[in-house]
């Protein structure tokens, strides 16, 4: 039976797989718990039909053996009236009434047990249905989680990235020399202001020095 085949496929769902798998996990969960209340819906419906066919079938196997037994009450009544051919024509409905109520019993067993099938496709239905309404919202909570690690291992990859390390090193290399060769321009022009600076004072003094000297030797 196609419903019962539906119904299978339901029940043996692996839901975190289903989620893990998804695109849009809090949709699919959706879905899916529709899906099931749509069956089960099906499944119930068909499980008071198939009751309801199985009354009927026990209702005609009940009519048809009450038949044969009355046909073989007057068999014996013809009998008693010394009326063979009414008795054996009697016994004779007798035994297609009971032919056909073996039947109506065959058919009762197939019944019977189809809907015990359905009786058990619709607890088993019942119980995932319940598992997913109870689960749905730790599921999608744990997905949640999980892609979030997803996306910070992601991240983490690829601070770790080689190519971007040496990169940000390079960088960082010509930084540091532009600081340095800063540093070094500025180191040049203050020697030079001080060197300057150092050669005024030295004239000043010699030029003292010299004045000195002409004085005591009274050279103007």
């Amino acid at each position: 039976m196609a419903l019962l085949e539906r119904v299978a496929t339901l029940v043996r769902a692996n839901l975190n797989d289903l989620i893990d798998k998804a695109e849009d996990p809090e949709k699919l969960i959706k879905q899916v718990i529709l899906d099931m209340q749509n069956q089960l819906l099906q499944v119930k419906t068909q499980v008071a039909i198939s009751i309801a066919d199985q009354h009927l079938l026990l209702k005609k196997k009940k009519e048809n053996e009450d038949s044969a037994e009355e046909w073989v009450h007057k068999a014996e009544l013809a009998v008693d009236k010394k009326q063979d051919d009414l008795a054996r024509a009697a016994l004779e409905r007798s035994m297609t009434a009971k032919n056909v109520a073996t039947s109506f019993a065959e058919q009762v067993a197939d019944q019977t047990a189809q809907v015990e099938n359905l009786k058990t496709a619709l607890r088993k239905l019942e119980l995932k249905l319940a598992e997913a309404q109870n689960k749905s919202d730790v599921l999608l909570a744990q997905h949640r989680r999980a892609r979030a690690l997803t996306r910070a291992s992601d991240a983490q990859i690829k601070i770790g990235d080689g190519s971007k390390a040496a990169a940000f090193d390079r960088v960082k290399e010509k930084v540091q020399h532009a600081e340095a060769v800063g540093q070094a321009k500025s180191s040049i022009a203050t020697d030079d202001i001080e060197e300057r600076l150092a050669a005024l004072g030295k004239e000043d003094e010699i030029d003292k020095l010299l004045a000195e000297i002409k004085t005591r030797k009274g050279v103007s």
